[in-house]
């Protein structure tokens, strides 16, 4: 089966075609990152007008790529949620367009589903099920127990900001531009992460659920402390201070959602643990939870870089895991702003 994935959930139109029997065949992505940072962060309408016009066109980019025509297609995969109902609508308008005018099956996928799925793209390195998921991202802190494909159980979920966005909303604190997640992660990588002692949000309870928004007032506080110091040299001080708050925020972070996947491996008693969503390429979370392997004897899996962040092969790979289960036949356009990992059917 060869099945064309759309991604439209967000700011990031990715278009990819997986075949069954070799593998992903083609892969497109188009980034808005540069349409949204004069607005500090993703702008919902101009986001879903830009999908309108990059979909089409890296649909025909994939099928050039991949060597066929859409003809040649078995059936299309799209984001049906969760995500900016706008940006949601395009890909699920031509996914299922398409479907009804090639007479082919079509199947809505659970973004976060697609993360979850994303290192079995991996054929030579992939885990098995059953296992533990750390999912993190802009929208999404949670742990899954994931005992099949479909056979999902939070084991727990953020009750307020997500890692992610605690990343970007902390780096707009710092000036640090967009997308400000990343830029703060390569400057803690220069900074110094004990000269703050941030807290660890919720590890002084039982349970597995997460909460950061305490984390980023903590930040803004210490920040406003520091700057207006008598002796604060705006010109010599201030570079080294957004480095070692930075590099103490990201291990308050990182030491928090490891110290929650141990809890849950624990409570699971699994052996192997993916991680997945944007900050799941943070290389000092990945760094940390290796260290955990050694110590549990367990096996952690990352996607590869590329697909940490929302990409079409995701969406391709669940939905052909989906339509070989003769799953999602009935063409009709869905799109969920809100959708929960335990309402997708088995």
């Amino acid at each position: 089966m060869k099945i064309l994935g759309i991604e439209t959930s967000c700011d990031e139109t990715g278009i990819a075609i997986y075949d069954t029997d070799i593998g992903l065949i083609a892969d497109q992505l188009y980034s808005q990152i540069e349409l949204h940072a004069q607005y500090g962060g993703v702008f919902p309408e101009i986001a879903s007008r830009d999908h309108i016009k990059k979909t089409v066109p890296l649909i025909r980019q994939a099928c050039d790529e991949a060597g066929i025509t859409l003809q040649d297609l078995d059936g299309i995969a799209y984001t049906a949620g969760p995500g900016l109902i706008g940006a949601l609508l395009v890909g699920s308008s031509v996914g299922c367009s398409l479907a009804w005018a090639l007479d082919l099956p079509s199947v809505e996928v659970h973004h976060m589903e697609g993360h979850l799925l994303a290192p079995l793209l991996d054929e030579n390195n992939k885990p098995e099920f059953p296992f533990v998921c750390l999912l993190v991202s802009g929208g999404h802190s949670m742990l899954v127990d994931v005992k099949a494909i479909g056979d999902y159980t939070i084991l727990g979920d953020t009750l307020d900001d997500a890692a992610g966005e605690a990343f970007d909303k902390t780096a707009k604190l710092l000036g640090l531009g967009y997308p400000g997640g990343v830029i703060l992660s390569e400057l803690a990588t220069q900074g110094d992460k004990t000269r703050f002692k941030f807290p660890r949000p919720m590890l002084n309870r039982p349970g597995l659920d997460f909460s950061f928004s305490g984390l980023k007032t903590a930040v803004r506080m210490t920040w406003m402390k520091e700057v207006e110091k008598e002796d604060y040299n705006e010109t010599t001080d201030k570079d080294q201070l957004v480095k070692d708050i930075a590099a103490s925020f990201q291990e308050a972070i990182v030491d928090t959602l490891v110290k929650k996947c141990a809890r849950a491996m624990k409570q699971t008693h699994y052996k192997t643990l993916v991680i997945a969503g944007g900050v799941s390429a943070n290389s000092e979370l990945r760094k940390q939870l290796k260290q955990l392997d050694k110590k549990l004897r367990i096996t952690s899996y990352f996607p590869e870089l590329k697909y940490c962040t929302d990409n079409g092969a995701m969406i391709a790979f669940a939905g052909a895991m989906r339509l070989m289960k003769e799953q999602g036949k009935n063409n009709i356009i869905k799109a969920y702003p809100r959708w929960s990992l335990e309402e997708i059917e088995n």
